[in-house]
């Protein structure tokens, strides 16, 4: 019978979950924003619905470990290796500004030395979970933005436990270094064996499994808990455990197949996770404190990007990089809550400074949200007010392998569509310059002797620096409508005359985009079933031509894996 009850009440969380967030999609908002909402809704505060917290618990642990396992397959060292300087300098000094600057406004507010040290510590950790979400929904973690922030991340997952180390250790009676150096120790022993195995055990063991399907989701789900649950036991996060579990399979050349096997599971249980979220919020007797509650929440949504772009400025990025990649950390996290609640426990706060940080953390990861679902839009509003934060001179990630020449071609996006484009336009003799955000792309072109640019197509600034004005043809496979139409207005203004294809995957979006002026959208989800109906008519039932033509696909998909071209599930263009 307890089954039953968790199971109806599942069952009802999740019709208002889905209420919730139908209304919150029809108002255009984010729809993490809609499950936060829901937890409140179902909260003790309001239906008190939750009533098998233990239960709903795990299965949002179960959310966290799946995100990470998926965010470390996208972790290959060779990233690690490229963003790992402004990653590690950047986080560490947001940790640090943050903190000072936290701990200075919490005195002013009059709150103890202890407190406002705790508060200040807790406003330096972001929500790992509410940036890899928005960032794998956007499609944008293999950016350089988003390998930034994931390396934030990284830092800051660090110093959590540390800091959660050192007051346990507090609680406990134990000796803090001879704890850290054991902890360093069997840390630095697991990571060993993971890397013996990643690189001699794996890849056999995967090749074989990979013959099923089923098995390789079974064999992803087993790694990612049982490395998880290994780091947990030993006194580390289960964050960590299943982000390692990740980036020992990131070189794997089954990463891709595993990660689209396992995104329906991530993205139920952490639909149960923001639920949970919202539905543990605590607020007692906030309204003593509003005035703080205000002004921390203004400081973590906008001063944390300014001191990120301003630490990325002074280490040569460009201001977009460095807007969006602050952006990231607009927001506390749950490690925030946990510290705080430790605290508590402890005797070195009180139960209202849980309160005031329960609730800051509800605007902050509100608002970041939202910021960071629309950052293109905002950056473009901002962004002659932003260039205070740029160095003159050339940007570290400026990405500029071309010449400055005209050009027939303006190719925007590179993977799938554009990589069988290139190929056309190198027989017909054409010159063409690809444009692409993934810098890993744009490295591998430039190697390759491509005139190709950094940059996304967003960028209105980028848009104005290129030779657009006598380009014969400017081509986008990115398919993102608002995209389409900024390309499309932006290459009318300079030059009436180009012609302008566009990818759309929706039929109101591509009529939308003829009407914006597109001279041709490509529709690759109607556009299959065309050129096999031209095969059947060119062919008919001859199967020695079907053979031919279905190896020459077959050779060119096995190019495409072997230069790491991702599939639509987890890449925008």
């Amino acid at each position: 019978m307890i089954v039953d009850s968790i199971f109806v009440e599942l069952s009802v969380i999740l019709v208002i979950a889905l209420a919730i967030s139908l209304i919150v999609r029809a108002m255009k908002q984010p729809p993490i924003i809609g499950y936060i909402l829901a937890g409140i809704i179902v909260s003790p505060y309001f239906l008190n619905l939750v009533k098998s917290a233990e239960s709903m618990g795990a299965f949002a642990h179960m959310g966290v470990a799946v995100l990470l396992f998926m965010v470390g397959l996208n972790l290959n060292p060779k990233v690690i290796k490229e963003v790992g300087k402004v990653a590690l300098l950047t986080g560490i000094g947001q940790i640090v500004f943050t903190s000072l600057i936290g701990f200075g406004i919490a005195k002013l507010f009059g709150f103890s030395t202890l407190t406002s040290v705790y508060i200040a510590v807790a406003l330096t950790f972001s929500s790992t979970i509410i940036i890899m979400k928005i960032l794998s929904d956007r499609g944008d973690t293999y950016t350089l933005y988003g390998k930034i922030a994931i390396g934030f991340l990284i830092v800051q997952d660090l110093v959590a436990i540390l800091a959660l180390m050192i007051i346990s250790s507090m609680s406990g009676g134990g000796d803090l270094s001879s704890i850290a150096i054991q902890k360093l120790g069997i840390g630095a022993g697991l990571v060993a064996a993971l890397f013996v195995l990643g690189v001699y055990v794996l890849p056999p063991v995967t090749k074989l499994i990979a013959k099923s399907q089923e098995l390789l989701l079974l064999f992803s789900i087993a790694w990612a808990f049982a490395l998880a649950s290994l780091f947990g036991y030993v006194g580390f996060s289960i964050e960590i455990g299943a982000l390692l579990a990740g980036i020992s399979l990131s070189v794997s050349p089954y990463r891709y197949e595993i990660s689209a096997k396992m995104k329906p599971l991530r993205d139920f249980f952490l639909l149960l996770f923001f639920i949970l979220l919202g539905s543990q919020l605590t607020f007692g007797s906030v309204g003593d404190y509003i005035w703080p509650v205000i002004i921390f929440s203004a400081f973590v949504l906008i001063g944390n990007p300014i001191i990120v772009m301003f630490l990325m400025g002074r280490l040569g990025y460009t201001k977009r990089n460095g807007f969006l990649a602050g952006l990231t950390v607009s927001q506390i996290s749950e490690f925030s809550f946990i510290l705080i609640a430790l605290g508590v426990s402890v005797g070195h706060v009180s139960i209202e400074i849980l309160s005031v940080v329960t609730l800051v953390g509800l605007v902050t990861m509100a608002g970041s949200t939202y910021a960071m679902m629309h950052g293109q839009g905002i950056y473009r509003r901002l962004s002659k007010a932003l260039s205070i934060f740029e160095r003159k001179g050339r940007k570290v990630d400026e990405g500029k392998y071309h010449k400055n020449e005209d050009y027939d071609i303006l190719l925007f996006g590179y993977n799938r569509i554009g990589y069988s484009l290139e190929k056309s336009f190198k027989k017909l003799k054409k010159k063409f310059l690809v444009v692409d955000n993934n810098p890993e792309t744009i490295l591998n072109l430039a190697k390759a002797r491509v005139s190709c640019r950094y940059g996304d197509a967003e960028d209105t600034e980028l848009l104005e620096d290129l030779p657009m004005k006598k380009a014969k043809m400017v081509i986008s496979t990115i398919p993102e409508l608002e995209t389409n139409l900024l390309l499309i207005k932006k290459t009318k203004a300079v030059n009436s005359n180009a012609i302008i294809i566009v990818v759309s995957h929706q039929i109101e979006d591509s009529l939308q985009l003829y009407e914006a002026g597109a001279t041709y959208v490509i529709t690759p989800h109607f556009f299959g079933g065309i050129h096999t109906a031209h095969l059947i008519e060119k062919y008919g039932f001859s199967r020695k031509d079907f053979v031919k033509e279905g190896s020459k696909n077959a050779l060119d998909l096995l190019k495409r894996q072997m230069e790491g071209h991702r599939d639509v599930l987890h890449e925008r263009d």
